[in-house]
């Protein structure tokens, strides 16, 4: 299961298109509406995420809320798009009026892009690499979680930083399984703690403020897989390396932790390697899960724990120094409209990376026709483990 998102932040659209969809799959336009939501929501959000009003319409693909077997379109209209009409026309010539953006913003894309295709307008590389086009991904992974639910798997996210500001966990491989949808979702900033979301509330106030931006960290997890998705023989089987990749594809991304991540470096093998277990008639198990659910590039049939770094948003209120493409001096930064903070909407981005990644390993080991056929591997799979274990 692949997507292709297109679509530019002020266009008319954003418009994915999911391939590789089993037959059978039940899809709810409600659902996906919901993530769409979510990706919008969090304290410290610009006022962009006040113009839009996020919905999907599937065009191909679906009926009568079922999966055909064949790819599936989403679209997501932009309604900010008619307030940019004349600047983002798809043809005829460009206004008179047309201010071109030449103030390149460190720490985006601006700059390094117009170098690499020989632009003279960032706003040419700003379109597509604005965290806008993370819409359409979101609404394709609707397909992938509606598959992952069908058998078993949930996949979820929680915020656990702001800046300097952090969530206070004592066994965070451990608690992470067990936190519900209503304590993460109840909080302005996805933090299953209100506590420490006001502190992060507060910090982004102090932020906003100084026309500061502010980045953190978020954990996603999924529940409810089997042993041995994934492979060991290839580094493209591994699907440690297909999930960190596909988070690491998020461009505020700087850093992605499985279990312990960089703290095992610091610690001796007992104290980083989880022991395996034996309970009659369910299979092997681990004492403990230290390596976060992945083990030699496999799922362990443990809760995956993943944790990420995300940097402060690029456009500052007050921003950097920058060299004007045109004049080559230095002046500010372009300054547009921005978030403070967009680490809770990162997360739920994250949440659609993984739900591809996984859902891909299952139709890999699993078989990809159709839903029954599907449900009869699973089944079979699970027998023989059962099996193993007597």
């Amino acid at each position: 299961m692949r997507f292709i998102t297109a679509g530019e932040s002020h266009g008319p659209a954003l418009t994915a298109i999911v391939e590789g969809v089993p037959a059978g799959v039940s899809v709810s336009e409600r659902h996906i509406n919901a993530d769409l939501r979510r990706r919008q929501m969090g304290y410290g959000r610009g006022a962009r995420q006040c113009i839009e009003s996020d919905e999907v319409s599937i065009t191909s693909g679906v009926r009568f809320g079922v999966t055909l077997g064949s790819p599936v379109t989403l679209v997501v209209r932009n309604r900010d798009a008619q307030n940019w009409a004349d600047r983002m026309a798809p043809f005829g010539k460009p206004p008179a009026s047309l201010k071109r953006e030449t103030r390149p913003r460190p720490g985006h894309a601006d700059l390094v892009g117009v170098l690499k295709v020989g632009g003279e307008d960032c706003r040419d590389v700003i379109e597509r690499a604005s965290a806008r086009s993370t819409a359409a991904l979101v609404a394709a992974a609707g397909i992938a979680r509606e598959f992952l639910a069908a058998v078993g798997v949930n996949v979820f996210s929680y915020v656990t930083s702001i800046g300097s500001v952090s969530l206070d966990e004592d066994e965070p491989l451990l608690s992470a399984p067990d936190y519900k949808p209503l304590d993460i979702e109840v909080s302005d900033l996805r933090c299953p703690s209100l506590e420490t979301t006001e502190a992060m509330k507060a910090r982004i106030d102090e932020a906003r403020a100084a026309g500061e931006s502010l980045g953190g960290a978020f954990r996603v997890v999924a529940t409810g897989l089997l042993p041995g998705l994934g492979g060991y023989a290839t580094p493209s089987d591994r699907l440690s390396a297909r999930i960190g990749g596909a988070l690491f594809g998020i461009p505020s991304v700087k850093g992605v932790e499985f279990g312990l991540g960089f703290a095992a470096a610091g610690l001796p093998g007992s104290q980083v390697h989880d022991a395996i277990t034996l309970e009659r008639g369910r299979g092997f198990g681990r004492a403990t899960n230290r390596a976060g659910g992945l083990e030699g590039g496999m799922t362990t049939g443990l809760p995956l724990v993943v944790t990420c770094a995300v940097k402060p948003i690029p456009t500052l209120m007050s921003p950097l120094d920058t060299i004007d493409l045109d004049t080559l001096e230095s002046v500010e930064a372009s300054c547009e409209r921005s978030d403070v903070c967009a680490v809770p909407s990162a997360a739920v981005v994250a949440e659609a990376q993984m739900a591809f990644c996984l859902a891909e390993a299952y139709l890999s080991k699993f078989g990809r026709d159709d839903m029954a056929s599907i449900r009869g591997a699973i089944a079979a799979y699970r027998r023989r483990l059962g099996t193993m274990s007597k």
